[in-house]
Order: structure tokens, then C-alpha cells, then sequence
């Protein structure tokens, strides 16, 4: 039995309807976040609501993303990240899993765009090691 394909369409309707949930200003943020992951990510990159959040697959789970009562929150998937960007998020609430960021200003694009990246070729190698 063959497992069955994600259909990309439903999933990005299904962050959409998460995001027409969220009131603003954390709605326009997490737009902004979610067009900065999106260009950063490979075209094949998908989208789903994942643990009742949104997120964007690439060879597994890239990234989350989320609105809270008072913060948003962006999570790498990887404390690493979080250590190694560490100087850049000195203005942010982290914790292992999340960097937390005001509802009406998302974080920096070439943050985004970086972390995006990076989590890209930790899931490419991840495939290989799988595949060898």
C-alpha cells in the first residue's frame, strides 16, 4: 500500500483559513513571514497546518510559524539555529524551539531568509545520510 500524497492546494488553503482566524496586527505579520519563508524556500516547498500551525515542508518539516495571545513565534526546528543566529536574535524571547516576535513587526527578511536556507540544507542532508 502506497502512502497517499499531500495535495499542496488543500494545504495552502488550510493556512489561509488559520490566517483569516488570526486578528490583526499579528495577521499582516505572519502574512509578512509567510511570503519572506516562501521566497526563501525551494519552489517545491509545500504548506500545511501541522500541530494546529502553519508550516512549510521540504524533505520534512522546515519551518512553524504562529500567532499567540501576545507574540508571534517563528520555530527553526533546531536549537542549533537558534545558537548559531544567537547575535541577531539578542532582541527576541528564545527559548530552544521558538523565537518569539512582536504581533505588529516581523522579523528581519534576511533573518528569515537565512534560517530558511539553513534548515533547507539540514533537511537535504538529512535525505542523503537516509538515502545512503
Amino acid at each position: 500500500m502506497t502512502a497517499k500524497k499531500a495535495d499542496p492546494e488543500s494545504g495552502r488553503k488550510e493556512v489561509e483559513a488559520y490566517l483569516a482566524r488570526v486578528p490583526e496586527p499579528a495577521r499582516t505579520t505572519l502574512e509578512k513571514v509567510r511570503a519572506m519563508i516562501r521566497a526563501a524556500a525551494p519552489k517545491e516547498a509545500t504548506e500545511t497546518i501541522s500541530y494546529k500551525i502553519p508550516s512549510f515542508h521540504y524533505n520534512g518539516t522546515l519551518v512553524w510559524y504562529a500567532a499567540f495571545k501576545n507574540h508571534c513565534s517563528f520555530f527553526p526546528m533546531d536549537l542549533s539555529l537558534i545558537e548559531s543566529f544567537g547575535d541577531e536574535l539578542k532582541k527576541y524571547k528564545t527559548s530552544k524551539g521558538t523565537i518569539q516576535f512582536p504581533m505588529e513587526q516581523p522579523l528581519p527578511k534576511a533573518l528569515v531568509t537565512r534560517i530558511v536556507r539553513a534548515r533547507v540544507a539540514q533537511n537535504k542532508a538529512k535525505t542523503r545520510v537516509k538515502s545512503e
